[in-house]
């Protein structure tokens, strides 16, 4: 199995104090495409870029805004989160033979100075950078529409905000940057995680009133106002905001004409599924998924990860996605199994499928979680059964708040496990890490954020302290 792709396909940028010397354009992309792979990168200078030429039309500013999204596909924190993040935790197993920075994620012994860590603060604060200026040169732009001002406003503050939340979760305090200043940027300083989250917000809030009930394009690989309304649903369910999680969720839920369920396992990952919120196309028709790429083997022992098999021993029995999204090889002696939710491993004649960061399961889950929380017990139960019934599973008919929340914990194990980090991110903010991951033998407490990158303290004292432990 190749190892995940950021890492097999893409050399990452890990030049010092990267994250603010660059702007991604596309230089070769028509309008609305995500899947070119053209770039340029722009020296920054001491001040801010002027670079007001690259919206005179709406075609160069779609561009640029494109290239954010491929860089987020092909080199940003996101797209290495089912991976790596999967080793952190408890959903696979490494098998490699050589020391690598993914060997460091799954013993949990992952240092300042480790490559991914240095590479992911770096690319998403270059991304940000590159939301900023998509604002400042859309404020400035007299020759685009409202309606266009709108769209590229709301998705660039949308990207920033999504960034940074992410930025959050794996490192704890960290800036929140939303100028392309470089005096500004230099000196940047850590602001609490709760501060973050309201900052998040506030960024959601102005986009979700910008951008529109439909997609701008086909396949939904640029956001809408459903796709921001699904992640504010995320952050109201990790910041405890029961009422407003679920109101939240709610609304793509409820907008049944453009989201529809799906009780079919097997096609929930095609491009075209009606229960995909937003996902990212591949960089060239006829390609397909990094997770089909990263996680499916056709030989035994696997030459990087195989899924957990404590992961596969629990689900039920009876349980649909054992047999749709788990799949296993064995030498004779020794099972090993992948995760198949995406079941193209190599290119097909068109592109079948698209990775999927958000989809309509998780939004019941959360908002199962946030009306147990708050008391709803039978509308949290129904939304928890939506999930069970599409797995060919009983329905749940307790009503202790107790052990629902357990029931809703290990659904989420279940539906979401090797996407996007969901596993990690469940168990630290229930604060349940110690109690699950403590079993491993390189787990230490400090181990809920990763460190800081050595050089960025270097570079810029005002990120100091280091998180603990590192």
């Amino acid at each position: 199995m190749k190892k995940y792709i950021t890492t097999v396909l893409k050399n990452k940028k890990t030049n010092g104090n990267l994250w603010f010397r660059s702007l991604l354009i596309f230089v070769c992309c028509s309008t609305f495409l995500l899947s070119c792979s053209d770039f340029v990168e722009v020296e920054l200078p001491s001040s801010q870029l002027n670079a007001d030429d690259i919206f005179t039309d709406i075609s160069s500013a779609n561009a640029a805004m494109a290239s954010i999204y491929a860089e987020m596909r092909d080199g940003s924190m996101v797209s290495d989160l089912s991976y790596q993040m999967g080793n952190y935790a408890d959903e696979l197993d490494y098998y490699g033979s050589m020391a690598s920075d993914t060997e460091d994620f799954n013993k949990n012994t992952v240092i300042s100075s480790n490559g991914t860590i240095k590479s992911w603060w770096n690319t998403a604060y270059n991304l940000i950078y590159s939301a900023n200026s998509i604002l400042e040169r859309v404020e400035n732009s007299k020759q685009l529409s409202t309606s266009d001002c709108n769209q590229l406003k709301g998705e660039a503050l949308f990207v920033r905000a999504y960034l940074h939340f992410y930025l959050a979760q794996l490192y704890g305090a960290v800036p929140y940057v939303t100028t392309t200043n470089y005096s500004e940027n230099a000196k940047v300083v850590k602001i609490p995680v709760d501060q973050l989250y309201l900052n998040v917000l506030e960024d959601l809030k102005v986009a979700e009133g910008l951008l529109g009930l439909e997609y701008v394009n086909p396949n939904r690989t640029r956001p809408n106002r459903g796709v921001v309304k699904a992640l504010m649903a995320r952050i109201y369910l990790y910041t405890d905001q029961w009422e407003a999680a679920a109101q939240a969720a709610s609304y793509c839920i409820n907008n049944t004409g453009t989201y529809t369920w799906n009780t079919n396992l097997n096609t929930l990952f095609l491009k075209d599924n009606t229960t995909t919120i937003w996902q990212w196309s591949p960089e060239f028709e006829g390609q397909n998924t990094n997770e089909g790429q990263a996680f499916i083997f056709f030989s035994v022992p696997p030459g990087n990860v195989a899924l957990n098999p404590e992961l596969v021993a629990s689900f039920e029995a009876n349980d649909l996605r054992l047999d749709g999204w788990i799949k296993g090889l064995s030498d004779g002696e020794t099972t090993w199994y992948y995760a198949y939710k995406y079941k193209e491993q190599g290119g097909t004649d068109v592109s079948r499928e698209y990775s999927v960061i958000f989809r309509l399961a998780e939004q019941y889950l959360i908002r199962s979680e946030a009306r147990v929380q708050n008391g709803d017990i039978e509308g949290g139960v129904s939304d928890l059964n939506k999930i069970r019934n599409r797995a060919g599973l009983s329905e749940v008919g307790v009503t202790d708040k107790a052990t629902l929340l357990k029931l809703i914990l290990e659904e989420r194990r279940h539906e979401y496990f090797t996407e996007l980090g969901h596993r990690f991110f469940d168990l630290k903010r229930i604060e349940q890490l110690d109690t699950v991951l403590g079993v491993k033998p390189g787990w230490n407490t400090t181990d809920r954020i990763l460190p800081l990158p050595e050089d960025e303290l270097l570079i810029n004292p005002n990120l100091e302290p280091q998180n603990k432990g590192y």
